[in-house]
């Protein structure tokens, strides 16, 4: 019976344990399952299992392990936080599957994503011809995110307004974290100096901007660390 007894709060202490570290790791962990938080699930949830049941082992070597791979993982997410580099090593980056309409092979081939597969996901978004399809992105979650081309868009109100030879590109990040991304520059032709000079108009610097993205239609569009907003909403609080 003591066994029982014992077997039992240790399962309660591993189900607690997985709530504090979840909470500890942050949403992050549970919106984008990235290479990173996909190892981290799996770690954990093996740990967590033995603990609750493996009575053979200490439960106090479950609990330094546990605070050790917490410890890595939540460092982890710190340094991918602070350095778009090693964010994009831990995480990778999104990878281009279909950019015009044409299927680019040789990106299906890296990630090792089948045509079936590619299918499957439009269909998930309800597409069955590819000819809708403008771009088609890979996400480090593994979903598929798809632009459709203008003529198989729902129409909004700015489309009404807009010109109908007017067309959309893909985004183009030029600034993350307040570091310029030259590699975007210079692969898209997109002149340093006519970026500045749009920054120099609001009267701010590369370092004052937290996100700069050229839009699918063109337009520049910047993020601030300083938002100018007094008091701004933090729904947790």
């Amino acid at each position: 019976m003591n066994e029982y007894i014992y077997t039992f709060f240790r399962t309660i202490a591993a189900f607690a344990m997985l709530l504090i570290i979840a909470r500890i790791l942050g949403k992050q962990m549970l919106s984008n399952m990235t290479f990173h938080d996909f190892v981290t699930g799996i770690t954990l949830g093996s740990m967590a299992a033995n603990l609750a049941f493996n009575v053979k082992i200490q439960s106090a070597h479950f609990f330094i392990s546990l605070a050790v791979i917490t410890a890595i993982s939540f460092g982890i997410s710190v340094l991918s936080l602070q350095s778009r580099k090693a964010r994009k090593w831990i995480t990778s980056s999104p990878t281009i599957l279909i950019e015009g309409g044409k299927i680019l092979e040789q990106n299906m081939k890296k990630i090792k994503c089948s045509l079936d597969a590619l299918n499957q996901s439009l269909r998930e978004k309800d597409i069955f011809d590819i000819e809708e399809v403008e771009y088609a992105v890979m996400e480090d979650n593994g979903k598929l995110s798809v632009l459709k081309k203008p003529q198989y868009r729902n129409v909004t109100l700015e489309d009404l307004h807009r010109s109908a030879k007017s067309t959309k590109n893909f985004p183009i990040e030029l600034i993350m974290d307040g570091q310029l991304i030259k590699e975007n520059l210079t692969q898209h032709e997109v002149s340093q100096r006519w970026l500045e000079t749009e920054l120099d108009k609001r009267k701010k610097r590369i370092d004052d901007v937290f996100y700069a993205v050229k839009s699918t239609s063109g337009k520049l569009i910047l993020d601030f660390y300083d938002d100018g907003l007094k008091r701004p909403i933090d729904q947790e609080n």
